[in-house]
């Protein structure tokens, strides 16, 4: 159970690197069932954060909580999923073999694998794709089995970070369909993206500059507190107050 319907809580937050602060006093509370996109630029903290709240690194101060489980959360908690930015993927295995482990290693019966397989693989256009190799597909394609993966066991919670890099615009759609598809069955999608477009597709949002949160609300609340029409310039603008 999350604590109090939220999916993700932290309390101060911080993470250095030697002299480098890449994440600074975050306070998050993301609710269950919503999608969430941390946006920024790069090198504002993002993929930081999404690696210690998956406790792929440690923090340097705070706490957090992931599904009621404090981080790092167990090792096989099939609950949880996570799409990095970097591959993960084995590259001498075919998308099928690939996705075929992932099920295994979050105990999926056969059967549902199979059916699964075939959804997810519809949604990032590479059903006619399953029996190559992975090494041998383009950066673009490498980045779509990778998303599948990460969907294949229909997770509580996922992470996605930077889901829609090299996707052209088509499949970029329907990825975001998938996404609101499963908030309807109460999957919590927490996202990083630097597309401000993508951004005003998200339930919430965190602005991130320089390791910390700027700003958070809908997106339609952001422009209203903001006076303007995007949220490029409401971010600019959060980036004006902060630094003022």
């Amino acid at each position: 159970m999350a604590d109090d319907g939220y999916a993700v809580i932290t309390e101060g937050l911080r993470k250095e690197y030697a002299d480098i602060v890449a994440v600074a006093d975050l306070r998050l509370r993301i609710p269950s069932g919503c999608i969430y996109g941390l946006i920024g630029p790069n090198g504002s903290g993002k993929t930081t954060a999404i690696k210690v709240l998956m406790g792929l690194v440690r923090s340097t101060a705070g706490s957090a909580t992931v599904l009621g489980q404090p981080v790092p959360i167990k090792a096989k908690d099939n609950r949880v999923s996570y799409m990095p930015q970097e591959l993960a993927l084995y590259t001498d295995l075919t998308v099928h073999e690939n996705a075929q482990l992932f099920s295994e290693l979050n105990d999926m019966e056969p059967s549902t694998f199979m059916e699964r397989e075939k959804e997810v693989l519809q949604v990032v256009g590479l059903l006619e794709r399953k029996d190559d190799l992975v090494g041998h597909l383009s950066g673009g394609m490498q980045h779509r089995a990778s998303l599948a993966c990460a969907l294949i066991s229909v997770p509580t919670l996922m992470f996605l970070d930077e889901p829609t890099v090299g996707v052209d615009p088509e499949l970029r759609s329907g990825f975001w369909e998938h996404f609101r598809m499963l908030k309807g069955k109460g999957m919590t999608v927490v996202l990083t993206t630097h597309y401000m477009d993508e951004a005003s597709r998200c339930d919430l949002v965190g602005m991130m500059h320089k390791g910390r949160l700027i700003a958070e609300g809908a997106p339609a609340d952001l422009l209203q507190e903001t006076g303007r029409d995007n949220l490029e310039d409401a971010f600019m603008e959060f980036i004006r107050r902060c630094c003022s």
